[in-house]
């Protein structure tokens, strides 16, 4: 019988980083936003209510906080990849999608955003 696919999704994750390699951004850390989203075989003991079973994402989030709060980038698409990576650390991950906003980054419009998504082969 096959496992269902269970998917975690950390929505809108507001941290500040530097961010950026204009001397301003070297020197003010900017507002992101991160929404990630996590695959993984949801096994019959976390459907079951067993903790064992299932991906700690309160851990991954906190992994997050860490690099992004304690970093520097100069490129939005470094910090994306650094996040996804942390997404797709733990074993059981299959299929993870990270997508960081950088609000205010042009004059007319409400943020710029990258995505990037990463398949683990089974």
């Amino acid at each position: 019988m096959p496992e269902n696919n269970a998917i975690i999704n950390i929505k809108n994750l507001r941290l500040r980083t530097f961010i950026g390699f204009n001397p301003e951004e070297q020197e003010k850390q900017q507002d992101v936003i991160i929404n990630a989203e996590i695959h993984y075989p949801a096994s019959h003991l976390c459907l079951t209510d067993h903790v064992e079973g299932a991906l700690n994402y309160k851990t991954i989030t906190k992994d997050m906080i860490a690099l992004v709060e304690g970093g520097r980038f100069k490129l939005l698409e470094k910090l994306v990849s650094d996040v996804l990576d942390i997404c797709c650390e733990h074993n059981s991950v299959t299929f993870a999608k990270v997508t960081i906003d950088k609000p205010h980054a042009l004059r007319f419009a409400d943020s710029v955003s990258l995505t990037l998504a990463k398949r683990k082969d089974a």
